[in-house]
């Protein structure tokens, strides 16, 4: 993909982009209406260029702060640091490896940034900040561990406030934007409270299946110290051949973790308002295609200690999007019965009222 030449507000760039950078978020923008397809594309974008210079183990880390600050800066509301000034500065530490469409991404934020600024003050107000508060948490974390450039997450606490800033803040921003209009206050609070559940799932069971390319791609350890070393492996020989059952059990822990936000995910789900271009089926895929990854994952956990990643089958995400049109949110919790134990393309019985 080749960068745009200008940095008006391009939607039509952004949803080309998040096809190219993101696959399966692609799925959630693709299952939403207007105008919410649009504010979740450009909301994720945005999440998406500094969670890139986040992963750049070529960039120094003061380097890599700086320029999430700038960033930072960029998005405020009364920010003095234009787009272009954050191209000027991203600039050398442009990749053109193998995740190019990401790199183009960050080359052209300003393109990113002038759609977002084209939004109403309203849109604006509600995702600014869980933007904000996402590149606050990836700034300190790279600072955190400058020595190593690149994170090694410590202890239960530290991989909590982890997923809280990547990924929790971006339950906020949806919650921010399917708020704006008055709701019931025993729904409004419903979301409020399981807002986070949401991206803390996928954010761990993504943990769980990318730890061989997580530290060979991007020099990042997210199993934390602690419990590797109960089973008596230190964080730096994590793919050893020998430590294999010890990582594997670390593994099982935190998809463990992962287990325990289901339940509150799906009442987030179930508590969503359908309006405004929003759709049972934009979360509902990407909730369920995690419970499959789930599956697969316990029961090969020592598979993503391998360079192949750990997938669900592109067959049975066809059967998923075909299955939550057809029943509902109703139905959410049966068919998350049914793909917690097996390929959904292969369940031969009714998936109606399950």
């Amino acid at each position: 993909m080749s960068p745009v030449s200008n940095t008006e507000p391009d939607l039509e760039y952004c949803h080309d982009t998040v096809q190219e950078v993101s696959r399966t978020f692609a799925l959630t923008i693709d299952a939403l209406g207007d105008p919410l397809a649009d504010e979740i594309c450009v909301g994720y974008l945005l999440c998406r260029i500094p969670d890139t210079i986040e992963d750049a183990s070529h960039i120094p880390v003061a380097t890599k702060s700086d320029l999430l600050q700038t960033f930072r800066a960029t998005v405020a509301s009364t920010s003095t640091t234009t787009s272009n000034g954050f191209v000027d500065a991203i600039q050398p530490w442009i990749s053109t490896g193998t995740d190019s469409a990401d790199w183009d991404l960050v080359r052209n934020a300003p393109t990113v940034i002038e759609t977002f600024e084209a939004f109403d003050a309203k849109t604006k107000t509600a995702m600014r900040q869980p933007i904000q508060e996402l590149t606050t948490g990836m700034i300190r974390f790279v600072e955190r561990y400058a020595a190593e450039n690149g994170l090694r997450i410590q202890s239960d606490l530290e991989l909590r406030s982890y997923t809280h800033y990547v990924a929790g803040t971006v339950g906020t921003m949806i919650t921010n934007l399917l708020t704006r209009e008055s709701l019931p206050k025993e729904q409004r609070q419903t979301l409020e409270t399981t807002k986070e559940a949401f991206g803390r799932l996928l954010q761990l069971v993504n943990i769980s299946k990318d730890v061989y390319e997580d530290y060979t791609t991007e020099n990042n350890i997210y199993l934390p110290a602690e419990w590797l070393a109960k089973e008596g492996v230190p964080q730096a020989e994590l793919l050893s051949e020998r430590n294999r059952t010890g990582v594997t059990r670390v593994i099982e822990r935190v998809l463990t973790r992962a287990e325990s936000h289901l339940s509150p995910a799906r009442e987030f789900i179930q508590a969503m308002p359908i309006e405004s271009g929003n759709t049972v089926a934009a979360w509902a895929i990407p909730y369920l295609l995690a419970v499959g990854t789930l599956r697969e994952l316990q029961a090969n956990p020592t598979n993503a200690l391998e360079a192949d990643a750990v997938k669900v089958p592109r067959s049975e995400v066809y059967a998923i999007a075909a299955a939550i049109n057809e029943t509902g949110r109703a139905n959410l919790e049966g068919l998350q019965r049914i793909v917690a134990d097996q390929r959904l393309d292969e369940f031969e019985g009714p998936i109606t009222h399950v």
